[in-house]
């Protein structure tokens, strides 16, 4: 099938660092037992900032880098398990924050931490129809609003941020994803809207069983679609939940050093968010460039995954 052409990457992220020290002050625990168990050593929390600041600050800046004014963009989809509102969606008020023609094709959509990736096959889809070529897919999480502060085994995961990514349909391309999900609220959940106020609550052993399970089988799937070893590619992100979770797969998958990336140490897991943040960084970086062979994994809640191999 056609492939999407990502044309640039934005990233914007709260100005409050955490870091594991500062959560030591409110629960038990220290710098030392986090990031041996996690590989992180602080995150970002919002203050003064909302989710929708976020979207709009990572948006502008991809529009910006992609020459290309609001106008012009047909789709704009914002995936979050985390929006400022339960309605209107995130989305809808980036439409009227950016400056979007009002036909804009705009909603909201959770997969949790494979939200990025299912919102660049859903942005791809509805771009064949789209009253213009160009699209706005937005990871963007304020996760530290569902945060309960006295569970350790949480609290220390999770950060808040925003990635984006401006896109058009490549008719000369082809692409091949995967996508899954296996409906289980006891490994990972959140409660809605109710009595009950909302936290994240996570059996930490099951979502690595899970995690460790779906993304080498999809990086599988994904090189025998392609007819390519994981030798042949450039570089692998995967969502950040875990240096663990990475470091295990690249073993299993005997990857060289390097190939995997990770920048969980600075951001923690910010679920939608990571993978549009760590594409911005490569490319800021200068670690990604035109031809490269990028292979994408999300995963989480749901439970969900998916993956994409991107030409760059």
């Amino acid at each position: 099938m056609s492939a999407p052409k990502i044309l640039a990457t934005g990233r914007c992220l709260p100005s409050r660092v955490v870091t594991n020290e500062e959560l030591s002050r409110q629960v038990d625990t220290s710098d030392q037992w986090v990031f041996s168990r996690t590989g992180i050593h602080s995150r970002r929390f919002c203050t003064g900032e909302s989710g929708l600041d976020l979207a709009a600050g990572a948006a502008r800046q991809a529009l910006d880098r992609a020459g290309l004014k609001p106008e012009e963009v047909g789709v704009c989809l914002v995936a979050t398990f985390t929006p400022d509102y339960a309605s209107p969606s995130m989305a809808c008020l980036l439409q009227e924050r950016l400056g979007l023609k009002e036909d804009t094709l705009c909603f909201d959509l959770n997969a949790a931490c494979a939200g990025f990736l299912y919102g660049l096959k859903t942005a791809h889809a509805l771009l064949a129809e789209a009253a213009r070529p160009y699209a706005l897919v937005v990871g963007c999480e304020v996760i530290s609003r569902v945060l309960d502060m006295t569970d350790r085994n949480t609290c220390v995961l999770f950060g808040d941020g925003c990635g984006a990514a401006v896109m058009e349909r490549d008719e000369s391309a082809v692409w091949h994803t995967v996508f899954g999900s296996r409906g289980d609220p006891a490994s990972i959940m959140v409660e809605g809207p109710g009595p009950v106020p909302s936290a994240v609550h996570m059996d930490g052993k099951a979502v690595f069983r899970f995690a460790v399970e779906v993304v080498e089988a999809s990086i599988r799937q994904l090189l025998e679609a392609e007819g390519c070893s994981i030798d042949d590619l450039d570089l692998v992100v995967c969502h950040q939940a875990n240096a663990r979770i990475i470091d295990h797969v690249a073993r299993k998958l005997k990857a060289r050093e390097g190939l995997f990336y990770k920048n969980m140490a600075r951001y923690g897991n910010t679920s939608a968010a990571s993978i549009p943040i760590a594409l911005d960084e490569l490319v800021q970086e200068g670690s990604l460039s035109p031809g490269m062979r990028v292979l994408t994994v999300g995963f989480g809640g749901g439970l969900t995954w998916a993956g994409a191999l991107l030409r760059w």
